[in-house]
């Protein structure tokens, strides 16, 4: 089709929206990108081991970058066709046996390792390696290995999993990538003599502390629309409508009438929040409003930074509510030490007495009752949990409520009684 054709084309809205929502946001031509494509294609298709660390602090776009690595990793036939990926988490997968576990339920080898026992879990490990093997035995299909927080495997007993994995990348026995993920720069003196020996000791870091106007610049590329969009008037009036267009007609958030929205966008200069905010403005354009307006990002980003805690207030029930007020008091009173139900009871029934409202007069049963739904919403929890077989009414809690939530849920709480919001706002209960 000639470049003239091209231009001229016009697609119907919807099918440009369809398409706007297909396009991808991490920046493919960069380095550091093409560097880790190339690392992670060496092991899907040409059967070399690799190991290799993604450093950053949270919300620089590690788990973002690896996303999009493996997107464009799957465009190749045989690495689509071979390629076995293992995702594992330091936070959910806590000691090597829950990991060898997930390991197992992942490559789709429970029936392979049925009831055998193993005498260690490098066994165990090479058992699962060797029944990744081809039909005709003479090769294995490549694994790749990711470890999201990489740092909390380095408080495994004996480093096990980390060990064997860095071994095998560091022998013949079967190919496979270690891509650790972790946000501490340190992690390299967290691992054990043996460990560190095994570890390629490449790095990719992503520090990168943009200016402001940077990072306006970075937020723009990746709302607009590229050059190559199929229709080419479409992409010409939605680049030109983006809220982050300084040229833009209209209101605009880089005017200096708005420099409110300003501040608020320096406060979201990460990538992961800058990226759920696209999703979400990207999620009301529809071909009745086929753009993204300042308002889209001012909803989103109210949406995004709700308070979840403050939110969950917003469903408790009118005695729940006056439990948790208790419990501020005694927090003011007594400075942030732990309380019972006996000692919130006892300061529920100061408000009764002064109020004298029947309305709120609850038996010990309903109140019991209300005060193990706060600790199961965990908006209190026990001290000690060792303590279980204390009495309920006994055991000592802690709000894991601050001032300023309870004050806002209780500016937002529909139909809050007025007595129960000046017992919040009182001094002293």
């Amino acid at each position: 089709m000639s470049k003239r054709k091209m231009e001229n084309t016009r697609l119907p809205v919807g099918e440009c929206i369809s398409q706007v929502c297909h396009c991808g946001y991490c920046s493919e031509s960069s380095r550091v990108f093409r560097h880790l494509l190339e690392l992670l294609k060496r092991t899907a298709v040409h059967g070399e081991s690799n190991s290799v660390l993604i450093v950053g602090p949270r919300g620089a776009g590690k788990t973002m970058l690896l996303k999009c690595v493996l997107r464009d990793l799957q465009e190749e036939k045989e690495a689509q066709k071979n390629l076995l990926q293992v995702h594992l988490n330091g936070l959910l997968q806590t000691d090597d046996r829950i990991a060898l576990k997930e390991i197992t339920r992942q490559l789709h080898l429970e029936n392979a390792v049925g009831d055998k026992v193993f005498g260690s879990f490098a066994e165990n490990l090479a058992f699962l390696l060797e029944a990744l093997k081809k039909g005709d035995r003479s090769s294995s299909r490549p694994a790749l290995f990711v470890l999201d927080e990489f740092d909390l495997f380095a408080h495994h007993k004996n480093q096990t999993l980390l060990y064997n994995l860095l071994d095998v990348s560091q022998s013949a026995q079967a190919p496979i990538a270690v891509v650790g993920l972790t946000c501490r720069l340190d992690v390299l003196e967290l691992l054990e003599k043996r460990v560190k020996s095994r570890f390629s000791h490449r790095q990719i870091h992503l520090l990168s502390n943009p200016t402001f106007s940077q990072y306006l610049q970075r937020v723009r590329t990746q709302l607009s629309l590229p050059d190559h969009f199929p229709d080419r008037k479409f992409a010409l009036d939605w680049n030109q409508g983006l809220p982050l267009n300084a040229h833009a007609a209209g209101t605009t958030l880089l005017t200096v009438t708005a420099p409110h929205r300003v501040i608020w966008l320096q406060t979201i200069a990460t990538l992961s929040l800058t990226l759920s905010l696209q999703m979400l403005c990207l999620s009301r354009v529809s071909v009745a409003k086929p753009g993204i307006k300042p308002a889209d990002l001012v909803e989103a980003s109210r949406m995004s930074f709700a308070d979840a805690k403050a939110n969950m207030l917003h469903g408790l029930s009118i005695l729940e509510l006056c439990l948790i007020i208790a419990m501020k008091h005694l927090n003011d009173v007594y400075e942030g030490e732990p309380f019972n139900l006996q000692m919130v009871h006892n300061e529920f029934k100061k408000f009764l007495q002064r109020k004298s409202n029947s309305m709120y007069k609850f038996d010990q049963p309903v109140i019991l009752k209300a005060f193990e739904h706060l600790q199961q919403l965990e908006l209190i929890r026990p001290v000690d949990s060792s303590l279980a077989k204390t009495q309920r009414e006994y055991q000592l809690m802690r709000l894991m409520l601050d001032h300023s939530q309870i004050m806002e849920a209780l500016q937002k709480y529909p139909q809050c009684p007025t007595d129960v919001k000046q017992w919040a706002m009182s001094a002293f209960g």
